[in-house]
């Protein structure tokens, strides 16, 4: 029961939908949702039974056409979101600016279902910008990327080539938990992208570092997986400025697979060889 537990929290599955718990066996065979009906305005005309109707209308193409039903609100098309997000973004002055305007900011679905917003961990300023993927669930509930188990190794590695938090500036491509820890969108990734570049235009680092397949993709505008991107330098252009660019393995990988640390090892002795 512990071990479901924990895999129900590693998924996402870690808040009451309810303020009491509900013994659906005790319902016997009728399923969740059954008694549910769309409401309607007060205003709006009964249906008369087709039984009594007068006279029959043509029947509509469309199922629903013939039901009224409250609207939700729909979110911002990724290229709406983006454009609306670049110029938010162009008038932040420094990182504080430009998370007040993340706060504000309603173009990323991800921020209906996450807990806090996850903008930076580390130095406002630093040669060494971390890049990953996405907070999980101990960054939603802190607030602050890279804080569970893989940011503790994360932590360490950079510890090996003589770097603490207050060296590197680190954060991810969205920064918002994804439900279910669950590999951000490129619709998500594209939303946040404006926030990211001005990020790296008010940190100014000399590297920048993706860390993950998913960060790296999204940062480089390539479709290879992270072994064929890993320890490899590009050239990052973001505004004006042209930086250095690396990927490696991400340290969740690394949890699950301590054999690949060999590679990330190398990765490491590199950015400490470029710094």
């Amino acid at each position: 029961m512990l071990a479901l537990l924990d895999w129900f929290q590693a998924m996402g599955a870690d808040a009451a939908v309810d303020e009491t718990s509900c013994d659906w066996l005790a319902r016997g065979p009728t399923p969740p949702g059954a008694a549910f009906a769309w409401p309607r305005p007060d205003d709006a005309p009964a249906r008369v039974p087709p039984e009594s109707a007068p006279s029959r209308r043509p029947v509509s193409q469309n199922p629903t056409a013939d039901v009224t039903r409250p609207r939700a609100a729909t979110p911002l098309g990724a290229s709406e979101a983006e454009t609306g997000a670049r110029r938010i973004a162009r008038e932040a002055q420094s990182l504080e600016a430009l998370e007040a305007a993340l706060k504000g900011f309603d173009g990323c679905g991800l921020k209906a279902t996450a807990t806090k917003l996850c903008f930076y961990r580390g130095a406002p300023a630093a040669d060494l910008m971390i890049v990953g993927e996405a907070p999980g669930r101990d960054e939603d509930l802190e607030g602050k990327p890279f804080v569970g188990r893989a940011g503790r190794l994360l932590d360490k590695m950079l510890a090996a080539i003589g770097l603490s938090e207050s060296d590197v500036h680190i954060t991810n491509i969205v920064y918002w938990r994804p439900p279910g820890n669950r590999t951000p969108t490129p619709q998500e990734a594209l939303a946040c992208r404006p926030f990211l570049e001005r990020q790296i235009e008010l940190v100014a680092p000399k590297i920048v570092v993706a860390v993950g397949g998913s960060a790296a993709k999204e940062l480089f505008g390539v479709a290879e997986g992270i072994m064929r991107l890993r320890g490899k330098w590009r050239e990052l252009t973001v505004g004006d400025r042209k930086i250095q660019a690396l990927a490696t393995l991400h340290p969740a990988y690394l949890l699950r697979t301590p054999a690949a640390k060999n590679l990330a090892w190398l990765d490491l002795l590199q950015i400490r060889s470029k710094l």
